[in-house]
């Protein structure tokens, strides 16, 4: 068991999911309607009920690649000031962030690696 997974406790997932609500408000001008957090040693998991931001949900009618490649572009933006918030929020060195959303059930899933 890694160091960090001493840190995975009640008040950190609480702080991170306050984060992650506050950066989807930042991106998208909305907050998340669910959220559920699980820890792996030096791994966090979230899985979120996102709602769609109205206008994408709007051009996805007609214009699929546009959004496709506008949510892609979000998701980059999304990780990267995440990453940020973390690291200097919550004094923990992020490896890496993977994260997906599917449009059409709006849930997502993201994955954060720690360093060790």
């Amino acid at each position: 068991m890694s160091t960090i997974s001493i840190k995975f406790h009640h008040t950190f997932k609480k702080d991170l999911a306050h984060l992650y609500n506050r950066v989807n408000q930042e991106i998208y001008g909305v907050g998340v309607k669910k959220q559920r957090i699980e820890t792996f040693d030096d791994r966090v998991i979230i899985f979120a009920q996102h709602k769609r931001v109205q206008a994408l949900k709007m051009l996805s009618k007609n214009f699929q690649l546009l959004t496709i490649s506008v949510d892609s572009a979000l998701i980059v933006e999304f990780k990267s000031l995440f990453k940020v918030q973390i690291e200097e929020t919550l004094h923990l060195k992020v490896k890496t962030i993977l994260k997906d959303y599917d449009p059409l059930s709006e849930e997502a899933c993201t994955i954060i690696y720690f360093e060790e």
